[in-house]
């Protein structure tokens, strides 16, 4: 047997698979006891989030008494799970499959495993404790974790890598990043670029492997579906969370202003046509529920199979999908 009839057999060993069920068993004990209602969206959507940094998968569809479209694999359950809000469902979580095209690596396939939950009126902070919490809660059985700690994104930043977000010259990132031990050619790099750059060379290497870290107060440039600070524009109620240099989930204070997310998603769809980048209808579904009355809430999405990987100390993704894209 040759080829890929010879490569039938799962990637992922017995005791990977039998730790994920486990683990999946006790994140929905701890949302049954808090009291979430676990919901499920479609996978297959006619819309998707037009995020600078996604590429969503697409295929056309037909179906009898339906008109042949193309309808686009889910980056995330975002999209629909704020109309479920909309819709008066109260607090909600979902574990399902999320869809991204370009993305393979270490950590990386395009196909994995997703947690996302939102909590109705909930501030950033309330959410980004509970965060940690769950985390606790999942690797508690293979590691000691020490209490979590709060830092915001400035701070690390000008603690680092000696350069402030907001007040720092951009040529003065520019040759921040140029003296990393990866330097690469900025000359294309703008300035969330060049953050994002000295954020992962010089900030995440020092986050301790026996805790959580979470990171808030990420500069307005980068709040996608978050809401700004109203004590602070300069920022977004966006938090990431970690444990060591590995990213586990990304989460925000919803932005619930239907007029400010519709002009967002039109910048964003511009920038998309800008760069070549294949067109993406504007969700127009979406924003119909935004208008109706999104609460206001909190929500963030949780890499499970990255989560997984922590806690069985595994090398990469590959080691816990039972057939990641190469077996697929």
């Amino acid at each position: 047997m040759t080829g890929e009839a010879a490569e039938w057999r799962p990637n992922a060993g017995l005791a990977a698979l039998k730790r994920r069920a486990a683990m999946l068993a006790e994140l929905r004990a701890f949302f049954a006891e808090r009291g979430v209602l676990e919901v499920e969206t479609p996978l297959l959507s006619a819309e998707t989030t037009p995020d600078l940094h996604l590429e969503p998968l697409s295929s056309r569809v037909d179906a009898p008494g339906v008109e042949c479209r193309r309808m686009y694999l889910q980056t995330s359950p975002e999209l629909a799970m704020k109309r479920l809000l909309a819709a008066g469902s109260g607090s909600i979580y979902q574990v399902c499959k999320a869809f991204r095209g370009g993305e393979r690596g270490r950590w990386h396939n395009p196909e994995f495993t997703i947690l996302e939950w939102y909590r109705v009126g909930w501030d950033v902070h309330r959410l980004m404790r509970e965060v940690a919490a769950l985390i606790e809660t999942l690797l508690a059985g293979s590691r000691r974790l020490e209490p979590a700690v709060y830092a915001s994104y400035a701070e690390l930043l000008q603690r680092h890598a000696e350069v402030d977000p907001y007040d720092s010259p951009t040529e003065a990132l520019r040759r921040a990043v140029e003296d990393t031990p990866s330097p690469v050619d900025t000359s294309g790099l703008d300035r969330d670029d060049l953050l994002s750059r000295l954020f992962g060379e010089r900030v995440e290497p020092r986050f301790a492997p026996d805790r959580v870290t979470v990171v808030f107060g990420y500069p307005a440039s980068q709040a996608a579906m978050a809401r700004l600070n109203a004590s602070d524009p300069r920022t977004a109620e966006r938090f990431e969370a970690y444990v060591g240099e590995i990213e586990l989930a990304n989460g925000y204070g919803e932005l619930c202003d239907p007029v400010e997310q519709r002009q967002r998603l039109e910048r964003d769809l511009a920038s998309r046509r800008g760069t070549g980048r294949p067109p993406l209808p504007m969700p127009s579904r979406f924003l119909a529920a935004l208008e109706s009355g999104l609460p206001h809430c909190a929500g963030v999405a949780l890499g499970l199979d990255r989560l997984l990987g922590l806690d069985l100390q595994a090398g990469s993704i590959d080691e816990l999908i039972a057939f990641p894209l190469e077996r697929a």
